[in-house]
């Protein structure tokens, strides 16, 4: 009867294990290519994130009506040395020709010559049914064969800041990834001290990576999410960072079964059961914090809530299935070639003596920071919370209101330098106009606005049958007049008139990415509705993307952080069980945050000399931060409840911090080295988001999971697990050097009866 009993136990404790590895290798096998696949997929038009109702949206969607093709217009830059002669001009004419055979180009505009005859510039459209950066790449490489000896040419323009924008992404799926992985395997390796657990691990979080990628790969495919580079780096290395940290979690509870002696698959059943509820509330904590996303206007950060959020469910899937089968087959192995042979770092006697005698011997660091906080246990938070505090000061210095594009990618950049040579020849603003979408009986006040307007260097209309597409539009007697340059034409040209509407043209002052160039489609906007009216006439182009953008994102980071911290607030409160506690931990991850951006905005700005910030990195900062900061908080404080109930809150606080001081400094390691691998990709916003989370998180690990909360909560008692049982049932004991561990228990006793007679 026995040996019928043992004999499937024993094929499932093989087989459920080597069937869960074998799932997990399809999957992998199959999401793994897709790595290659993401730019099918994937876009960096910035306009393609903006929400509907957006002025710059409306008339962008509106273009290939009014100019009869669906393309992104570069701006090729030609100078020598002084003035250009003829013979200069016949070359540069010459190439304009040369470029207009490359595939994906349209019709090349005219050369056009600027006033002091050193510079020429042209206008490429670049088709978006293609790849931009590809096509502005053959536009270069073409340039640089042909380009004429004493001459310099640079191509700039919207098309050339994307292609810019696209090469800088271009390390996301091999250097980002070698990066993180090779960051994340020696920090174990030191941890651990073990070759093949390491291993393991980075099993657990690539293969939830891949997988993670195939389902968002098809969901991209089918239109559901827009996909782009940053999002995606983004993807990348959240589930690294994730997956790694819930499979620390599960690894160090394993440590644990096999350290008192269990057999490998017992251990991974009690680990499993002791990782569980902490894994499932940190992943559904980040998920909930990522979907508040949902509520942003911008579809990239709409997209990132729902795409992150499919990252962060199969890292815990992941961690929960997969590793527990890796180290169940692997057992004892998986730690050579230092195997745990007894129960290593029970903080129980630790504890016990701190309680009542806080000058107790102790062993390990983690017992002397739990001897600290025993002693000096309202001291530790209080400097802690003035440091923080301290700290968050910079914050006063953050400037988060938008970049220049030209400023976005780090480095060497060819659009940047063509639009500088740009600016000292020709308008600043050149081939990224303001376009002004009017009705055609209102066009001669819009060009009268216009004129008026001294950031408007000069107005053109879209027409037909003309060889730039363009015609000049001047308003005479109330009347609008249409004229072309050169000898007058037999035939004064007629706008293109689309639905009745008719697109004109703005040539900017200033460069198209500035401040002033922000301000004067500000101005428009404001003139427009003073003079025609509300909604009358419609401002886009480069500037106003950028402009409704900036604005976007600002109303976004103000409504989505308040949200983010009230569900956060509730899951921590349903799942602790009490209010205090979470609040608690609530108010130290804002006061983390706050020191993390403050010291942020001093290096930003004293060291690394940026220009500024997006208005999403606070928001993207503060997400990640808050909702991977709260796992080491369920981390610590779900052992901490654990430990509370059988041995009340305040030896529970230090077992806690005994118990998972290791793992979470290791996962605090893990998490901020992936999140630093981010500043490997040349792009502004992601190397500030590295710096931010992976300050924040070192922050977070050493300063506020270490000190600030085991120290308060010691100092507040089982008062910080009210309005639940616990807190009624548990016995508080003050640490007092000079009392005996007898006079102590004395004490507690005499208090706990005081406390039985009140609630009687």
């Amino acid at each position: 009867m026995t040996g019928r009993t043992d004999t499937p136990t024993r094929w499932l404790r093989i087989g459920i294990p080597v069937l869960l590895v074998l799932i997990w290798l399809v999957g992998g096998s199959i999401g793994g290519p897709y790595f290659g696949k993401v730019d099918e997929v994937a876009t960096n038009d910035q306009s393609s994130f903006l929400p509907s109702s957006a002025e710059s949206t409306q008339v962008q969607e509106r273009l290939s009506q009014f100019t009869g093709g669906d393309s992104i217009p570069a701006v090729v830059v030609v100078t020598g040395e002084g003035a250009l002669s003829a013979a200069q001009l016949t070359q540069v004419s010459e190439l304009a020709t040369t470029i207009s055979a490359v595939d994906g180009v349209e019709q090349v505009s005219p050369a056009i010559s600027s006033e002091d005859g050193e510079a020429v510039q042209f206008f490429v459209p670049i088709s978006t049914a293609g790849d931009v950066g590809e096509t502005v790449t053959a536009v270069r490489e073409s340039i640089e064969k042909n380009l004429p000896t004493g001459l310099e040419a640079w191509v700039t323009g919207p098309a050339g800041f994307t292609a810019d924008l696209v090469a800088g992404f271009l390390g996301i799926d091999g250097i980002l990834l070698a990066v993180a992985l090779g960051a994340v395997f020696i920090i174990l390796v030191i941890v651990y001290r073990s070759p093949l657990l390491p291993i393991l691990v980075l099993l657990t979080s690539t293969f939830a990576l891949c997988v993670a990628l195939l389902t968002v790969w098809w969901l991209a495919k089918a239109g559901i999410f827009v996909l782009n580079g940053q999002v995606q780096g983004i993807l990348f290395i959240l589930v690294i960072g994730a997956a790694t940290d819930y499979a620390l979690l599960y690894t160090a509870r394993f440590r644990e079964a096999i350290g008192t002696g269990a057999k490998r698959w017992d251990a991974a059943l009690m680990a499993w059961r002791g990782a569980f509820e902490p894994i499932i509330a940190s992943g559904g904590t980040v998920i909930a914090g990522l979907l508040c996303l949902l509520l942003s206007d911008l579809a990239s950060n709409r997209a990132l809530g729902p795409i992150a959020s499919i990252g962060i469910a199969f890292a815990v899937l992941s961690a929960l299935t997969f590793l527990p089968a890796l180290l169940a087959i692997f057992g004892r192995a998986a730690f050579w070639p230092f195997i745990p042979k007894g129960v290593d770092g029970d903080p129980g006697d630790n504890a016990e003596r701190l309680v009542t005698d806080p000058n107790a011997p102790v062993r390990g660091f983690w017992g002397r920071q739990a001897r600290l906080v025993a002693r000096h246990a309202r001291p530790v938070w209080i400097i802690s919370t003035v440091v923080l505090l301290a700290a968050s000061v910079g914050v006063l210095q953050l400037k988060a209101d938008g970049v220049p594009q030209s400023d976005l990618v780090l480095g060497a950049s060819q659009a940047r330098d063509g639009q500088d040579v740009l600016a000292q020849h020709f308008a600043a603003g050149s081939g990224s106009p303001a376009y002004i979408v009017v009705p055609q009986d209102r066009v001669a006040d819009a060009v009268t606005v216009l004129e008026k307007a001294p950031g408007v260097e000069s107005v053109a209309a879209t027409a037909k049958d003309t060889a730039s597409g363009q015609v000049g539009v001047s308003v005479q007697g109330g009347t609008p007049v249409y004229t072309l340059a050169g000898p007058p034409s037999a035939t004064p040209p007629e706008p293109t008139v689309v639905d009745g509407d008719v697109l004109l043209v703005a040539t900017l002052s200033d460069e198209a990415d500035s401040l002033a160039a922000e301000q004067t489609v500000r101005d428009l906007r404001t003139a427009f509705t003073s003079e025609l009216g509300a909604n009358v006439a419609l401002v886009g182009g480069p500037t106003a993307i950028d402009l409704d953008t900036n604005d976007t994102s600002i109303r976004d980071r103000t409504l989505i952080i308040p949200v983010i911290l009230a569900v956060i607030l509730v899951i921590l409160m349903l799942l602790l069980r009490a209010v205090v506690a979470p609040v608690i931990l609530i108010l130290s991850v804002i006061l983390s945050f706050g020191a993390a951006l403050g010291v942020s905005a001093l290096v930003f700005d004293n060291l690394f000399h940026f220009p500024g910030a997006d208005p999403a990195v606070p928001l993207y900062g503060f997400v990640f931060l808050v909702a991977l900061g709260v796992d080491y908080n369920i981390f610590l404080m779900s052992r901490v409840r654990e430990e509370s109930k059988r041995h009340g809150t305040r030896p529970g606080i230090l077992r806690g911090l005994v118990a998972t001081g290791g793992v979470i400094t290791s996962a605090g390691l893990v998490l901020a080295a992936t999140f630093a691998a981010l500043g490997v990709i040349p792009i502004l916003f992601l190397a500030q988001l590295a710096f931010i989370v992976a300050f924040g998180v070192l922050l977070d690990t050493f300063v506020v999971r270490s000190l600030l909360v085991p120290a308060a909560t010691y100092d507040l008692g089982r008062r910080i697990w009210w309005p639940s049982r616990l807190a009624r049932s548990d016995v508080d004991a003050v640490p007092n050097s000079s009392i005996p561990a007898a006079e102590a228990t004395t004490r507690r006793s005499r208090r706990q009866n005081r406390n039985d007679a009140r609630e009687l």
